[in-house]
């Protein structure tokens, strides 16, 4: 059954043959993979590649300079012994937090449900906490926290009441559940507005690092609100410019700020474990659905993150629940998934990210996408710019063709980010000079990064020259990784002359 037989997405979904396999080998959504001891090598990372990675991420939470200098080199290594899709390099903060002090010879004391016991900020004991005392590092937490709320200590394996503000130092509080109490753990307050800086000193140093790497997208952790993401801009400067900035969203400020950091951002990550403790677990999913929706209608990328197949960090199988959970994402609309401890720690990382590139292919036949994209332009607050018209426009003659591919002619990416927010069932072909666009592009969903490295012709005349040498070029490429055949029908973006901003030309081609 295609597309134009069905009335409807549900009729659609009730044609759907679980034997069936996709005619092309393309898979539309980005995979990230997080770097750790097991797959820090140029060998490891190729094997990656082969299986599907997109993007490479760096948890600048654990690891030395050293060690993320040396991710960094071998990504870029792999990529120049390996032919293939350009290899994009991500930078994920470590964010402001809130932790506990130390225990006395660092010793786990248990504690028990119903104890009640003093949070403090005074520094006298930041390394002496005890059953009687523990130390917070927030200094503002008496003023944010109100009587009634609960604090949570690692990752919510404690939970504490807040019975009374004692004074500006101090809160009394009853212990919920059985446990330990440890050093150094971090702390969440849901339902509490905390008023920490945006980037601590760790962070500067590391988004700095990171521009001197020329890394080509920031998952800055913990945003808050829009103007934590000028804070970032501010601090990549001129020289960083290019660098994408994708907005975790965590906590419950977040969420209740989202419209406002949609509009600063260059994307975002729904950031599920953190998420999942800020605000009830239950209530995840919904975020998760609001926020990828947002993010579709906005056009801005969207990655969906944490725990997505994570019995695979010691199975070599991951649960049924696991592959619904990565198929459900992807029929959300998310633009990647990513993996964290699964391909950093984990004992399987070449098959889990076989897994995730298997499931994602399956997941987008379930898509019946002409629906999608009349309800995406339906949508769209009118009027819209002259290279959103032209995007939008070639989505549609995909669909009225059934074009192959849609072939674009872009510097920065925003043409193929907006062919890609219709939603073509056919892939968007981005032939880029620019190296930088042409990694931070795996981002949008459904793109081919292809990039070119013929120099640009000087001669204004010889403008309509070159764009047909890189289209030609770029159907070449396509017709070599088995996504075009000779006689395609292709659709084909391009600007009437050099530069960013200037596409408005569309024209309906056949593959030579």
């Amino acid at each position: 059954m295609i597309f134009e037989q069905a009335s409807s997405t549900l009729e659609w979904l009730t044609q759907l043959d679980a034997n069936k396999k996709p005619a092309r080998n393309f898979r539309r959504t980005g995979i990230i993979g997080t770097i750790g001891p097991k797959t820090n090598s140029v060998e490891m990372m190729n094997k990656l590649r082969t299986a599907g990675l997109n993007i490479v991420r760096m948890n600048f939470s654990h690891g030395s300079y050293e060690y993320h200098q040396s991710v960094v080199d071998n990504a870029r290594e792999a990529e120049r012994i390996q032919p293939g899709r350009p290899l994009a390099i991500a930078l994920d903060t470590k964010g402001p937090e809130i932790r506990t002090g130390s225990t006395v010879n660092d010793a786990d004391i248990p504690i028990s449900a119903g104890e009640e016991l003093v949070i403090t900020t005074d520094d006298e004991y930041i390394k002496k906490c005890s059953k009687e005392v523990m130390y917070i590092d927030y200094k503002n937490i008496t003023k944010v926290i109100a009587p009634g709320r609960i604090i949570y200590v690692d990752d919510g394996v404690l939970s504490f009441k807040v019975l009374e503000i004692i004074d500006e130092k101090n809160l009394k509080v009853q212990c919920l559940n059985n446990g330990k109490i440890s050093s150094h753990k971090g702390v969440n307050l849901p339902q509490t507005d905390v008023d920490l800086p945006p980037l601590s000193e760790k962070d500067i140093a590391d988004l700095k690092f990171g521009v001197k790497n020329k890394v080509h997208m920031v998952f800055a952790s913990f945003i808050r609100q829009g103007s934590d993401i000028r804070a970032i801009r501010e601090v990549l400067g001129e020289e960083g410019k290019q660098i994408q900035i994708i907005a975790k969203i965590e906590n419950q400020q977040g969420l209740n700020n989202f419209d406002d950091i949609l509009k600063e951002t260059d994307g975002v990550m729904v950031a599920r474990g953190d998420l999942g403790i800020e605000i009830p677990a239950s209530e995840v999913f919904i975020a998760q659905k609001m926020m990828i929706a947002k993010c579709n209608l906005a056009g801005k990328p969207v990655i969906c993150a944490t725990q997505m197949l994570e019995s695979m960090t010691v199975n070599p199988r991951p649960t049924r629940a696991e592959v619904s959970d990565v198929g459900n994402a992807v029929l959300d609309g998310a633009d990647c998934v990513m993996l964290s401890g699964e391909t950093a720690k984990g004992q399987y990382p070449v098959a889990a990210v076989s897994m995730m590139h298997e499931t994602c292919i399956v997941a987008e036949m379930a898509i019946c996408y002409p629906p999608l994209f009349n309800e995406l332009r339906t949508l769209t607050s009118r009027p819209t710019n002259t290279v959103e018209t032209i995007a939008a426009s070639a989505v549609s003659a995909s669909f009225e063709q059934q074009a192959k591919a849609i072939i674009v002619l872009s510097t920065s990416g925003t043409t193929a980010r907006l062919c890609s927010k219709y939603r073509p069932t056919c892939p968007i072909l981005m032939v880029t000079r620019n190296p930088v666009s042409a990694r931070y592009s795996h981002l949008y969903r459904g793109v081919y990064p292809f990039l070119y490295s013929d120099p640009k012709k000087v001669d204004a005349a010889k403008w309509s020259e070159d764009v047909e040498e890189r289209l030609k070029w770029g159907m070449d490429q396509a017709i070599d990784l088995g996504i075009l055949s000779r006689g395609d029908v292709v659709i084909a973006i391009q600007g009437w002359t050099g530069g960013l901003g200037h596409t408005n030309t569309l024209r309906v081609l056949e593959s030579q």
